[in-house]
């Protein structure tokens, strides 16, 4: 029985125990709550008074925007009072100017009409004074007037006389003492080479065996190089040289320079002959480019304003001659007397450089090509944009009577490069045109691949393309060329015309 009283007390204490502790825990919690409703009030009042500062200060910065706006439209306001004031006065002053002007145009106007009434009244009374003179002098005025003219010829018709005649000597001597002058001055200022084109070239050979490896077994190696450039190599007795005759410069030159890199190479068999030889018109082309741009550089001519393709054709000048004269160094010398004479004679230097740099362009395109270099340079350089001006000196430096002045200069630029001791030889030019036209003549028949002149013009040598001409043919197109070379052409002894007909078939195995 005690045992259940002592659980009830103990259940009973447990109970007061619980509930006083749970009693203190909520009155702990209400502080917090209580604690925290008090901060939050404290922020509250914190936020609203910062909110209140915040409100203030933009209702300040407000009114002082207000104001200076206000203080602003006010000088703004008074500025525009200022301009419109000064425009009034303005507008006033030039009224007044307007009527003053009017004023003068009305007096000069007024001036005008007298003056014009003056000169008709001035003009009656020489009217009637001449009609009086003419009364009393029984003639007219033309007739005085012949009459007076006559008397004083009469009078002094040999004062008059050795005037004019000394006025005309005195214009002669001048002009003559100018013009030598000019030219005098254009020469002095040149310094050219004076040394002649030949039509020979020479090649060193490191040692004399190597002639007969050039010539090749039965002939083979110089009958390629002979084929394929058009020239003839002379093998002769003369230690370490072999001659290379062509009229020809680029020729001369290709086999030069192939045979170069030949004895180089060590390797001489047709293939690599022909090998060679396209390597040479290879680098023969870059030098001819480099050589056009070269004069033109030299003459201080911008290249941007000329067309690439008439760089190429006036640096093949360099390979070509006139009279023995080397027609690229004629040029450039022809376009540097003609600017400085253009200079004395105030034309226009521009156009006399140009004009006497490509004056003789004509003369670098191929030989096939029909007409004369002047009027084969006019349609060059028309072709590739150049003005008329430029383009006409290549026909102005032929005619007796050029059209222009810069024409008149190229002329005679072309005559004194021309005519300076050394600079060309007629007996050189003769023969380099006689080899060209037994070229031309050959290579007017339908057929013909390649035609070269070799042994100064005693033989031809002609290439026909064989799917076109078979060997009766052949033989038959060969007696026709001796038949037009005998009936055109003018030359010493025969010439012998040796036409080559070639199949070359070639395959690959793969």
């Amino acid at each position: 029985m005690w045992y259940i009283i002592i659980a009830v007390a103990s259940i009973a204490t447990g109970a007061l125990l619980a509930r006083t502790f749970a009693s203190d825990k909520a009155k702990k919690i209400q502080a917090q709550i209580d604690e925290a409703e008090t901060k939050a009030k404290q922020i509250i009042a914190h936020a609203e008074t910062k909110e209140q500062n915040v409100l203030i200060k933009a209702k300040d910065k407000a009114i002082k925007i207000l104001e200076e706006a206000r203080l602003e439209e006010k000088q703004m306001t008074e500025e525009l009072k200022k301009d419109r004031q000064a425009l009034v006065e303005r507008e006033n002053e030039f009224g007044k100017k307007i009527f003053e002007i009017d004023e003068s145009r009305k007096t000069i106007e007024a001036g005008t009409i007298k003056l014009a009434e003056d000169k008709q009244e001035i003009e009656q009374i020489k009217l009637k004074a001449m009609e009086r003179l003419e009364e009393v002098s029984d003639l007219s005025r033309d007739q005085a007037v012949e009459r007076i003219m006559k008397t004083i010829e009469e009078e002094h018709a040999e004062a008059l006389m050795s005037r004019i005649r000394k006025i005309d000597e005195m214009d002669t001597e001048e002009v003559e003492r100018k013009a030598k002058n000019i030219i005098a001055v254009a020469i002095q200022r040149i310094a050219s080479s004076t040394v002649s084109e030949t039509t020979t070239s020479y090649v060193e050979l490191p040692s004399d065996d190597m002639k007969g490896r050039i010539i090749g077994k039965e002939g083979r190696n110089i009958k390629a190089l002979e084929w394929l450039t058009g020239c003839e190599l002379i093998v002769d007795d003369t230690p370490g040289i072999i001659t290379i005759s062509g009229f020809s410069p680029i020729r001369r030159q290709v086999a030069k320079r192939a045979l170069a890199k030949l004895l180089k190479d060590g390797r001489i068999h047709p293939g690599r002959i022909e090998e060679a030889i396209d390597e040479s018109k290879r680098e023969i082309a870059i030098d001819i480019k480099k050589a056009g741009e070269d004069a033109v550089f030299q003459l201080g001519i911008q290249l941007t304003g000329i067309d690439p393709k008439l760089i190429q054709i006036l640096g093949r000048l360099k390979y070509r001659t006139s009279f023995g004269q080397n027609a690229l160094m004629h040029s450039i010398e022809v376009a540097n007397i003609s600017a400085l004479m253009a200079e004395e004679l105030k034309a226009d230097v521009s156009i006399c450089k140009k004009g006497g740099l490509f004056h003789d362009i004509g003369k670098g395109v191929d030989h096939d090509i029909q007409g004369g270099h002047p009027e084969l340079g006019y349609q060059i350089m028309k072709k590739f944009g150049l003005p008329e001006e430029i383009c006409y000196q290549s026909i102005g430096h032929h005619e007796d009577k050029p059209k222009t002045l810069e024409a008149v200069i190229v002329k005679s630029a072309d005559a004194i490069s021309g005519a300076r001791p050394g600079a060309r030889k007629d007996n050189l030019e003769l023969y380099v045109k006689r080899l060209e036209d037994l070229e031309r003549t050959a290579a007017s028949f339908e057929g013909v691949e390649k035609v070269y002149a070799i042994q100064a013009g005693r033989e031809i040598r002609i290439f026909v393309n064989p799917s076109h001409i078979d060997d009766i043919s052949a033989t038959r197109l060969a007696r026709d060329i001796a038949n037009k070379i005998e009936a055109e052409l003018k030359y010493p002894g025969e010439v012998r015309v040796t036409l080559i007909r070639e199949t070359r078939i070639i395959e690959y195995a793969r």
